[in-house]
């Protein structure tokens, strides 16, 4: 069963079961059974709002939390940096082993490129900001703009 630990060093363990599901359809009104079916609309809504995600992995966990008398303003609190991400991998390796063997298998497979184009990205990122060219472009925009802004010209043209 997958964990993560949060900010306050509590570990979740994130078992994804039928209940587990009532629960996120009930409180979160997320159908995350249908997370394969619908061509990654829900797990796009997850990524980009971190609220609903913790929403999601809350009622995951609820029975967790009410056993150690953690609310979810306590369990939001605990929600930031690397424990929202670490909770994100428990919750994609949760619902990978909730499917069964041959959904399993297609939705490890989606979870696992869909990891390498996000690392792909930061790292093709990562290297154009480091491009020493870049902030020669920059500087160069920032200088017309202010050249602009203020009259004078800066281009070889006479006047």
């Amino acid at each position: 069963m997958p964990t993560f630990t949060d900010n306050a060093n509590r570990v979740w363990a994130v078992g994804i079961d039928v209940n587990a599901l009532k629960r996120v359809r009930t409180i979160c009104e997320v159908d995350l059974a249908s997370a394969i079916a619908d061509g990654g609309k829900i797990l796009g809504q997850l990524s980009s709002d971190p609220v609903l995600l913790c929403d999601v992995i809350f009622a995951i966990c609820k029975p967790q939390a009410d056993a150690l008398h953690v609310s979810d303003v306590e369990f939001g609190g605990g929600m930031s940096g690397d424990a929202l991400e670490a909770a994100t991998g428990a919750l994609l390796d949760g619902l990978v082993d909730f499917f069964p063997k041959a959904r399993r298998a297609l939705f490890a497979k989606v979870i696992r490129t869909d990891r390498e184009l996000e690392k792909t990205a930061i790292d093709l990122a990562g290297a154009r900001l480091d491009d020493p060219a870049l902030k020669a472009r920059v500087v160069k925009m920032v200088n017309q703009s202010l050249d602009k802004a203020f009259g004078n010209s800066s281009t070889d043209a006479p006047e």
